[in-house]
Order: structure tokens, then C-alpha cells, then sequence
């Protein structure tokens, strides 16, 4: 029996333009940021694009052949290996024509557009290439509907699956539990606001995709984010990370630093493991955040930046002022809006969802067609504790992939021996003792306190309690009729 997530749908389409080009600039601009079903978002480099389709989830990209890059590293072509999904538009002048239709036919781009072009053929090219890029994904899920019907006789088994799909994607943040569907409706307020956002999350959770989903949804998302990790540096290296130094200020250090405060003003500053910074940077970060004033390192002048900040940490900040070790005046400044990102273990129902996005990704890096994962690893998954969350399944998913064969599924002899340990570990429900009759009637027994107890545990949302079981959605249904199981109690 095998399972597969289906694909991710968006309201909103995602536009990233990498290009040079003032005109250019003017017309996409005009054609898409109007339209309220497209986000449009302008960098200036590949590099810098790089960085936005790790944080932006991206649907298109219109790629300026006339930027002056090493061609031999240009984006397009990484975004066909790492981002197969992303769809590609190549835009040339006369110049460029020769090292444009190269770089089509290397990246496989939907399509080749020569400078000038206008508005209504931007559109066109758009809309056209986001329709494609639906259809393909259609039908990957129904070539994979198909080959599970080879592969699994209970055909019907597999109704469940849908073209339209139901994950969700706060940016790169995939999730489909209702725990993260909250939190992500309080991040989109968080970020339509100027107020400072301290995130909570043990190890892996995903804090700084969140702090990036906010920056990118906020009024700053065509500024700056710069990010920080305060973790194991002094206070003096710190402080000139952040707010700069005069040239020798910091001994070996001959060169003038900006910092960041200065760098990203009008943006946004994320400071990862803000728990560990010293007491006494604690109070130029008060002061920084109260009246805007950025000191240098060895300077006496003083300066002004519009920052806002976005902390995160993974220790209880309130058991750490009750300790006198942070302070609370400073507590409550980051605090403007808390998120606690609940570790994986707390919504299993995200696991799916992310080992799909994961297999995805990395079949696309390592050029490998994977098409799923056996229901029997997605339940071993979903009983696993993963003590370093997200980060941990990314790893697990990216060895998965790395060692499956072409053009088969992920089974449990993927698995990596910790995780091998839990395919006879499966909790069973307390009091379960079964004495009397046959050995298959104490089977079936046995099977249907299993099943009543977990769908009791789980508020009989049978969704989620097929995919604990291993089960399909219709296959738990049969289950239910079969032993004359009922929401007693509900």
C-alpha cells in the first residue's frame, strides 16, 4: 500500500526578475504588481535571487540574459536542477541573442522574449507559463495515481488523493496541521505590522523561515533582511556585527564595517539566539530599539536607522528574567508579538506534508525520479519523536532520496537505523489484553480496539488517524463499518 501527499496550492502566484534594466524593471512592474494574483519581486543579481528562492516560494522566473554574470554559473539553469518546479522565462536584447538561446535551451525554459518587450506579451507569457507549470503538476499526481494502481490492488484505496492538493505554504514553511495554520494566521498579522516579533522554538522548528516569511510579507519586503546569529561571540564582536566600527577599532581589523543596523535601514534585522547575548549589549539593543541610535565601535558620532527586529530563541526568555539573566524591559520590547513554533513531534500531521516537500526538493538536486513514499514509512515517520524536528526529517527525507532507485518509491529499507528501530514499536492502547477465541478473532479484536482508541485520542478525525495507522483514508472507513465502531463518548 503506498501514500502520497499531493502537491501545494497558492492564491498567489510568486514573480521573481533578475535583471539590470530600468525599462525592463518599469514594465513588469506595470504589468504584474496591479494584478492582485501575482507578487513581484526584483533582484538585481543571481546571487541575490539565490537567496530569495531559498526564503520566496517562487513560481516564475524572468531571468535578464544581459545581466554581465560568469555564464557559466547563471540562474536559470540552477533553478531547472534545484527548483524544477519553478517555471523559467529568458528576456534578451539583439546583443544577447546567441547566449540567450543558449541559456533557453540549457535551463529548458518555458520561453525566449527579445527586448523591447511590452506589457500585454509579459502577461501572456505569464499567465501561459503558470498554466503549464499546473499542468504538469497535475500530471504527476496522476501518473503517480496511475503506477500506485499498478502497484496496489486496492486501487480504491487511493481515492483520497487529490489534484487540488490542501497543503499549505507560508512562504517556504510547509504545514497542513491546524497548530501551524494558527500560528501562520497570527505571523501575517505580525507582519502587516512595525512591531517587533520574538519567535519560540526548540532547535529545527523552522524560526528563521518564519522570520524570513514575515519579512517578506511585511511593508519592508523590498528592503534589507539581514540576519544574525548571536550565539557564541563575545559582546565586541557582536556589537561591531551589528553596529559597526571605525577602521582599528576591533584589533587585527584594519577595515571600516557598516553593520548591520545601518545596512538594513528601512528593513528588518533577525537575530537568532537572542537568549545568549550579554547583559550589558542587552542594553544598547534597549536603546537601539527605542530611539533608533547606532553607535560604531571606536566612534563618538551617532547615527539613525529604521530596523525592525525579529528575535528568536530557544530557551524560555520569562524563566530567564525571573532569573535576573535578561531583561525585562528588554523582554517586553522584542516580545511586540510572541510565536511559539511547536516542535514536530506536537503535529505529526505536518510530517507528510514536509517529507513530500523534501522529496520533492532533493529529487529535483540529485536529478533522481522518486514517486513517493510507502504508507509504511510515512506511519514509522509519524511515530518517530524527531528530537531535531524539521531539520532532522529534511536530512532523513535527503539520504532517502539520495539511495532509493530511479523511478521507485521510498520503502522502510530506506530508513536510517534509528528510525528502522520503530517498525514493530507501533504504542498500543493501555489495558489492551485480549483472552478467548480463536487466534483470528483475537487478532481482529486487537485491531479494533487499536483503531477505536486512536481515532477516541484523536477526536475521530480520521484524516489524521489514517495516516497514524498507516492507513488509507477509505481503508480506516472500511475498518469502521467492519467492527461497528461509533463516536461514543463524543
Amino acid at each position: 500500500m503506498f501514500y502520497f501527499v499531493p502537491m501545494i496550492n497558492s492564491s498567489i502566484n510568486t514573480i521573481l526578475a533578475v535583471t539590470q534594466d530600468a525599462e525592463l524593471k518599469a514594465i513588469l512592474e506595470h504589468a504584474l504588481k496591479q494584478e492582485r494574483a501575482y507578487r513581484l519581486s526584483i533582484c538585481k543579481s543571481s546571487k541575490e535571487a539565490l537567496v530569495r528562492l531559498e526564503s520566496h516560494d517562487v513560481d516564475l522566473v524572468f531571468f535578464d540574459a544581459d545581466l554581465n554574470e560568469d555564464r557559466n554559473s547563471v540562474l536559470p539553469v540552477k533553478v531547472r536542477l534545484s527548483y524544477p518546479r519553478v517555471q523559467r522565462v529568458i528576456v534578451g536584447s539583439s546583443k544577447t541573442l546567441g547566449t540567450a538561446d543558449k541559456l533557453t535551451k540549457d535551463s529548458a525554459a518555458y520561453l525566449f522574449l527579445t527586448k523591447p518587450v511590452v506589457v500585454s506579451q509579459v502577461k501572456l507569457a505569464v499567465k501561459r507559463a503558470l498554466e503549464l507549470s499546473e499542468l504538469s503538476r497535475r500530471h504527476r499526481i496522476v501518473s503517480r495515481e496511475l503506477r500506485l494502481s499498478v502497484d496496489d490492488e486496492l486501487f480504491d484505496e487511493n481515492k483520497r488523493l487529490s489534484v487540488s492538493g490542501g497543503i499549505s505554504k507560508f512562504e517556504r514553511l510547509v504545514y497542513a496541521s491546524p497548530k501551524m495554520a494558527d500560528l501562520v494566521e497570527k505571523a501575517k498579522t505580525a507582519a502587516k505590522t512595525e512591531m517587533s516579533v520574538l519567535i519560540f522554538g526548540e532547535t529545527g522548528t523552522g524560526k528563521e523561515l518564519m522570520a524570513k516569511a514575515i519579512h517578506f510579507n511585511s511593508g519592508r519586503s523590498e528592503s534589507p533582511l539581514h540576519i544574525q546569529n548571536c550565539g557564541g561571540m563575545d559582546e565586541t564582536t557582536l556589537r561591531a556585527e551589528l553596529f559597526g566600527h571605525l577602521p582599528g577599532a576591533i584589533p587585527g581589523v584594519a577595515a571600516e564595517r557598516l553593520g548591520l543596523f545601518r545596512a538594513a535601514d528601512g528593513g528588518t534585522v533577525f537575530l537568532d539566539e537572542i537568549s545568549e547575548v550579554s547583559t550589558t549589549f542587552q542594553a544598547a539593543l534597549l536603546r537601539f530599539l527605542q530611539e533608533g541610535e547606532v553607535k560604531p565601535v571606536g566612534s563618538d558620532k551617532v547615527y539613525h536607522s529604521d530596523v525592525r527586529i525579529i528575535a528568536a530563541t530557544n530557551r524560555p526568555l520569562d524563566e530567564l528574567v525571573g532569573q535576573g539573566k535578561f531583561r525585562k524591559d528588554l523582554y517586553y520590547r522584542l516580545n511586540g508579538f510572541g510565536l511559539d513554533i511547536p516542535p514536530l513531534r506536537d503535529r505529526k500531521e505536518d510530517i507528510g506534508a514536509l517529507a513530500e516537500f523534501f522529496l520533492e526538493k532533493y529529487s529535483g538536486v540529485v536529478g533522481r525520479r522518486v514517486l513517493g513514499f510507502t504508507s509504511e514509512v510515512l506511519a514509522i515517520l509519524s511515530r518517530y519523536q524527531f528530537p531535531g524536528n524539521v531539520r532532522e526529517l529534511e536530512n532523513e527525507v535527503q539520504r532517502m532520496v539520495a539511495i532509493a532507485e530511479q523511478g521507485g518509491y521510498i520503502a522502510e529499507r530506506h530508513l536510517s537505523e534509528d528510525l528502522e528501530k520503530l517498525k514493530f514499536s507501533q504504542t498500543l492502547p493501555e489495558g489492551l489484553e485480549i483472552t478467548g477465541g480463536s487466534l483470528k478473532e483475537m487478532v481482529e479484536t486487537m485491531e479494533a480496539r487499536i483503531v477505536e482508541a486512536t481515532l477516541g485520542r484523536l477526536h475521530w478525525n480520521q484524516t489524521q488517524a489514517a495516516r497514524e495507522l498507516g492507513l488509507s483514508r477509505v481503508g480506516l472507513a472500511n475498518k469502521v463499518k467492519r467492527y461497528n465502531l461509533g463516536e461514543q463518548g463524543r
